[in-house]
């Protein structure tokens, strides 16, 4: 049974952007902490905001804290990185439960996977004449969970980089000097991880996976119960055809601007995609405890 605060009037909230299920905190890659993130969501009129850092819970906390002060309806998620096969297939967890210690042991053992990679990603840049200090970088990441757009915004600072886009692009992505593997972790994996968990696995960003049908197809049966349709960087055209893919799948569509803070990206403004509140209802509806 999933461990969460129901929310108290879902069907009072607006439409225009007070919904926003995909947000990052200073816990992983966020410019916010999570306090901060509660408080500029409160400022932007949202009424529903989801917490989902990367492979961690540890913002959840003091986010939780921070919307019962500010009267907003929190959902505690997580965001996991699987690796292969092909291109990176990134699984949100909603209303996960935080007191399960064997979920709990599951993202320390991601979070040591992190640290790896980054320290291999530095290395690489080292090599290769970009004197990045990995030290600065886990200082930044104030022992929350690393990830890339921390050595991003080290490269950017470096003059290497003119920003995150650039960063990653000549620095970060596979094929580049700094490309660095995780270890193996499929799409299955997380969401069987996650379904022990009692939590709602919902696929996020589905283009960056290349090939958003075959994507869906492999992972329904292994339980997938939602699709990321309205997303920040995503077209009203790519977000309509997303949920009509969630529709002849009988996935729920969710949506959420990917913030991890201010002048990120393009696109991926708190608040800036318009998630309807049926979206919301369907998704807290699979989040009731069974």
């Amino acid at each position: 049974m999933t461990t969460w605060e129901q929310p108290s009037q879902p069907n009072t909230l607006r439409s225009d952007g007070a919904i926003d299920l995909h947000t990052h905190t200073t816990a992983s890659d966020g410019m916010l902490s999570p306090a901060e993130l509660v408080r500029q969501a409160r400022r932007r009129g949202i009424g529903v905001l989801g917490v989902t850092d990367h492979d961690t819970l540890d913002g959840l906390p003091e986010a939780r804290v921070a919307a019962r002060e500010a009267g907003i309806d929190l959902v505690p998620g997580v965001e996991l990185s699987t690796t292969i096969p092909g291109p990176e297939i990134h699984i949100l967890g909603y209303f996960v439960n935080p007191d399960d210690p064997v979920f709990i042991g599951r993202l320390a053992a991601l979070a040591t996977d992190r640290v790896n990679r980054i320290t291999n990603v530095v290395r690489l840049l080292n090599n290769a004449g970009y004197p990045i200090d990995l030290g600065e970088i886990l200082a930044q990441a104030d022992e929350g969970s690393i990830g890339r757009p921390h050595v991003a915004r080290a490269l950017i600072e470096l003059g290497a980089a003119t920003d995150m886009n650039d960063a990653f692009s000549s620095f970060l992505k596979r094929g580049t000097v700094g490309w660095s593997p995780r270890s193996p972790f499929t799409a299955e994996e997380a969401m069987r991880m996650l379904l022990d968990n009692g939590a709602v696995p919902v696929l996020a960003h589905p283009y960056s996976t290349k090939d958003v049908e075959g994507t869906v197809a492999r992972l329904v049966p292994s339980g997938l119960q939602g699709l990321e349709v309205y997303y920040g960087e995503y077209t009203d055209d790519q977000q309509q055809e997303l949920l009509r893919t969630a529709h002849r799948n009988r996935l729920t569509p969710t949506g959420g601007s990917d913030f991890h803070g201010p002048r990120f990206r393009e696109g991926r403004d708190l608040g800036t995609v318009t998630v309807p509140i049926s979206a919301w209802e369907q998704l807290q509806a699979l989040g009731l405890p069974r």
